[in-house]
Formats: C-alpha cells, structure tokens, sequence
C-alpha cells in the first residue's frame, strides 16, 4: 500500500493541538480530498463545544467507552449489549449520510460514498480501506467490502476481555450499515467475517442488501429494540443464549396490520416504550401530528401484548357520523331507533379478549365519551336502546392529534376520562425529527405500492434521496407515501424516480436544517475549522467587520463582485431554491429573482 501523510500540530486554542492523518491512495483507489469534511468540524474549547457542521460532537476517551462497553455487557449481557451498540453506530452512520449528500451533492457515487470511511477515521473509530465498492443507486445494487485496521473498539475490548471467537466492532458495523442503507434509500446490512478480537490481523467486513444475506436474521435483531433480558453478561465470545418467550421484534406484527419500521433514536424510544408497557393491561394514549404512523404503532403495542393472538380492531372516531358513532363502538338492540331491524355488536365486543385503537378520540362526543369511560372503569357496556349490561376484557390503545389539555379546558372533552386515558402516554415525534428513518420506510413503501399499482421502477436517483432526505414532511409519513405513490406513477417502467417525479410545482424540497443565525455569530469567531487548523485552508475567525476592512484594503473585489458571489453561493446552498436563497440573504423573494436575473451567466 503506497500513502502519504498529511501531518500539522497547530493550536485551536487555549490547550488544543490536532494532527492529521490523510491517506489518499489505497490499493489504486483515491481518496477525495478531506477538506470539505475538515471545513465542517469546528472547536470551541473556551464554550466546551465541538461542531460536526451543524451537529454536536464529544470527544470520549477510548478508556471511558471501554468502562461503558464492559459494564453494558456486564450488567445486561452481551446480546442486549451488542443491540444497544449496534443501533448507536447505526444512527451514527444514518447521519453521516446525510452529511454525505450535502458535502459533496454534485460528485460521483463513489466519491460521494466515501464521506463514511473517511468520517470514520475523522472521528477517529477506525482506518478504513476499501478492497470492492460496487454501487449504484438508480439500481440498487450494492457491494462493499473494507478491511478496517486500528479499530478503536476492538482496542477497549480486547484491553478487557482479551482475544474471543466472536467479532467484537458492534457498533462499527452499525455505523457500516446505517451509513449504507440511508445512502442507497434501502437496507444494506455489513457482517464482519474477520476481527481483530478472534487473532485476525485486521478487521475485514462485507456489506450487501439484506435479502442478499441466505441468514440476515443472525445479524438483523440487533438492529431491532428488543426488552432488556433480566439476565447477567455471559462471557464475551461464547454462543449468545436464547431468550425465552421473546416477544416479536420492531419490525414485526400481527398478520395483515401495519408494521413498525424505524432506525432513528425517536424510532427506537418509542419502541423502548411500548416493550415496557404491553405486557401490562395499561391504556395507552399515542400522541403526534397527523401521519407520523400512530396506528402502526398501535399495531406494535397489540401485537408485543399477551392479547396478540386475540383480535386488534381499529375504528377511526373523526371518519364515523356522530349519530353512529356509540352503536358503533358499544352496539345497538333491534328496534333501538328507525332503521335497526336487528340486534348487532359493537366495535367493544368485536375486540373481546384483544385489543380496540380508537384513532383521533378527540373527535367522540360527550355522550360517547361517558359511555368510554364507564367502559374502562368497570369493563361493562350497554347496547343503544337495552339496559342489559355486557362484560367485556379490551385493552383500549387511543390516539389523537390534537393537546387534550386545550380539549379539556374548552369544554369538549371530559377531564376524568383524559385522566383515565392518560396512564401511559407516548409522544411520536415528526418525521422531519426522524430523518433516519426514511430509507427504510422508503424500501418498504416502494415495495408496497409497486405491488399495488403493478409497477416496476429500480431505485431513486441520487438528488431525489436528497430531496426526500431534506423535505420537512408536514404530512409526515402519510404525505411520503402519496409522493412515493405519484413517483412510481410517473417514472418509466423498470426505471428510476427522480425529483420530478416526487414533488409537483408548488412542492420545492426543503433544505437541512441548518444552525440558527444566533448560533452561527456565537460560534463562528471562536471556532477555527479543523482545515484551517491544519493549514487546509485559509484562516476565517473574523468578523465580518473586520473581513470587510481587509478587502477594502487589499482591494480584492468590488461591491458588485461580493454581492453576486453571496447571491450564487445563497442559490448553491438552496439548491437553485429562489425562496429559500432569499430567507438565507434576508430578501425577498422578488428581490432575489431580480438580482437573479442580472446574475452574470457562465460562457
């Protein structure tokens, strides 16, 4: 292997020194320059903040993550351990991706994807080098294998538990995984078949789309938020022990009802929740905007619940007529009012023995909303027009989209039954706050809807990842399944979706969030960027007041000149989004189409 380094000792700061270590050619495959990721990473000793572009970093003493790692083991044993691990590098690795198509949007795939080996080593994790890389996401062909030299987790490992017969980089190929699979908008699943932690030299993983794995199970669990086992840490290297009476994992549920799919920590909270409260007969309250996947949640709680095998009914209060809406849920006696000529069940009923998700129960009425309440209190029910009373054993799941407090203090919903509801309450957040789980929502409802519409289409090019990566989903999951809908709808038969297939005129993609202005002027003049630590590039550090004195001095620009490069750097970084680049510049919108226009055009 031929390499050069690129080493500098520079201060950052009151007691800071960097190097860096830059290998650029490995087995006749070229690194990209790290300087735009070297750009990103910004110091703050004197605040105690390090920034990742717009993400906050530690730096953590491989000593200190040891003392965790052994004592996750220890305390929970090395299967919940392992899963722990595996998710953190895995939503690691799901940012970094994201990162990626923002770095370096107009490169190649290859230059593109290397952002993760490099962010590794940046992060200072592990070296790697690259032996195969075979990628293509308009396709969704992906192959990877990278042998991964000083790892920093098999070094805490092995400086505690010695050499074993079982590989040890958990949360590195999570992070390999994560990494890949929000990359190419599919699950793409690394298994290390050398470690250092078993005598190998070096650490050699293999990555491919997990229905191209013959036993993906082995490793797929751990990406799955499971219940902690009530069990100490076997010895590390030893055959992991089944768990008894293990409920499903998170990404499964009862036959015919929507599954749970997820990577984010939002994701995986929310999971950690329902592990603990559906082995109870607990009501649970879901809370979140509309569309952020309620009703699959709901799924997961029945399905993880001993009524599992029993029935999961789900009625929608906001789409059943009021008059309707109590013969519905408690039944209706023959005669009860005109129309009704025969005696029927109710929603309650239906459910006996199982579970009833009552979605937006903001929407029942008073009348309705008593009868709930006697329902959960005592467990009986009245038929409309009987006074029979009915037993039945329902676990109620509600959800709504709406603050039941602001419900209860307007009078339109009942504060006992809020109290009764309330037991368990779990808030969902927003898609726009669980980016990492697009890719694999966008692979499970591309499958759907190809099926259901009988199309084929092979992927999603490169800027439409990034596009549906960026948009703030107001809709949350319901408006991505539409535009994933209408994108397989209008791409050609076994091709690719692309941006204008997704969003429509009127629908331009949102950008990454980016830090707020007060953020940026508190950081910006305390925080040197790491290339410009290491002589990467030149100095920043100044005021802006202080920047314009020197331009004015060495008279490097006309006032012409600055104000057309911020207009295109304000396009670049909007990606040609006029309304955006305007709220960047703080303009209008018609201003910045104006000054668009007078924009010198390129020969």
């Amino acid at each position: 292997m031929q390499s050069k380094s690129t080493v500098a000792d520079a201060g950052a700061g009151p007691g800071v020194s960097l190097r860096l270590h830059i290998p650029d050619k490995i087995e006749d495959k070229i690194f990209p320059n790290i300087r735009d990721l070297a750009e990103r990473l910004h110091f703050s000793p004197t605040d105690g903040r390090i920034w990742l572009d717009d993400s906050r970093m530690i730096l953590l003493r491989t000593e200190a993550f040891g003392a965790l790692r052994q004592e996750l083991i220890e305390s929970l044993g090395v299967e919940s351990a392992r899963g722990l691990l595996t998710r953190m590098g895995y939503l690691a690795g799901s940012k970094d991706a994201a990162l990626a198509r923002k770095v370096r949007p107009g490169d190649n795939q290859t230059n593109m994807f290397m952002v993760g080996p490099q962010m590794h080593g940046l992060e200072g994790v592990v070296r790697a080098e690259p032996v195969r890389l075979e990628i293509d996401s308009a396709t969704g062909h992906f192959y990877c294998e990278v042998v991964w030299k000083d790892s920093s987790e098999d070094e805490s490992h092995i400086s505690i538990y010695g050499l074993g017969s079982e590989p040890a980089c958990w949360m590195q190929t999570g992070y390999a995984s994560g990494y890949s699979s929000a990359f190419m908008g599919k699950r793409i699943l690394f298994r290390e078949v050398e470690c250092s932690s078993t005598g190998a030299a070096h650490c050699r993983v293999i990555g491919k789309p997990v229905e191209e794995w013959d036993d993906p199970e082995l490793d797929m669990k751990y990406l799955e938020a499971q219940p902690l086992q009530q069990r100490r840490g076997v010895a590390p290297g030893s055959a992991p022990q089944p768990a008894s009476g293990a409920p499903l994992p998170a990404g499964g549920g009862s036959g015919g009802h929507a599954v749970a799919i997820g990577a984010s920590a939002g994701f995986f909270g929310v999971i950690h929740r329902i592990n603990r409260v559906a082995g109870t007969r607990a009501t649970v309250l879901l809370l979140g905007e509309s569309g952020v996947g309620k009703s699959m949640f709901a799924c997961e709680v029945h399905s993880k619940s001993p009524r599992a095998n029993k029935p999961l009914i789900q009625l929608n209060c906001a789409a059943m007529p009021e008059q309707l809406m109590e013969s519905e849920l408690f039944g209706v006696d023959k005669g009860a009012y005109t129309g009704v000529n025969e005696s029927r069940p109710g929603r309650f009923e239906a459910a006996d023995g199982g579970t009833i998700f009552l979605d937006e129960i903001a929407c029942l009425s008073l009348t309705a909303q008593a009868k709930l309440l006697r329902v959960l209190q005592s467990g009986e029910l009245e038929h409309l027009g009987s006074t029979r009373t009915r037993k039945v054993d329902v676990r109620v799941v509600a959800a709504t989209n709406e603050n039941l407090k602001v419900a209860v203090e307007e009078g339109r919903f009942r504060k006992d039954l809020y109290y009764r509801l309330n037991v368990f309450p779990i808030l969902i957040q927003p898609l726009r706050e669980r980016r990492a789980d697009i890719p694999l929502l966008l692979e499970k409802l591309l499958r759907e809807l190809c099926q259901r519409h009988g199309r084929q289409v092979s992927g999603v090019t490169n800027r439409a990842m990034q596009a549906l990566l960026t948009h703030q989903w107001p809709g949350n999951i319901r408006e991505l399944e539409n535009v994933l809908e209408r994108g397989i709808i209008l791409a050609d038969e076994g091709g690719a979706i692309d941006i204008p297939h997704l969003f429509s005129v009127d629908e331009s993609p949102a950008n990454s969030t980016q830090l707020g202005l007060a953020e940026l002027a508190a950081l910006t003049p305390a925080m040197p960027s790491l290339a410009e630590t290491i002589g990467l590039g030149p100095a920043s550090g100044t005021s802006i007041d202080e920047w314009a004195s020197g331009v004015i001095a060495r008279q490097q620009s006309t006032l012409g000149q600055i104000e057309d490069a911020l207009m295109q750097a304000a396009l670049k970084s909007a990606h040609g989004n006029i309304s955006k680049a305007a709220s960047l510049l703080g303009i209008t919108r018609a201003q910045m189409d104006y000054r668009t226009k007078k924009l010198p055009q390129p020969r």
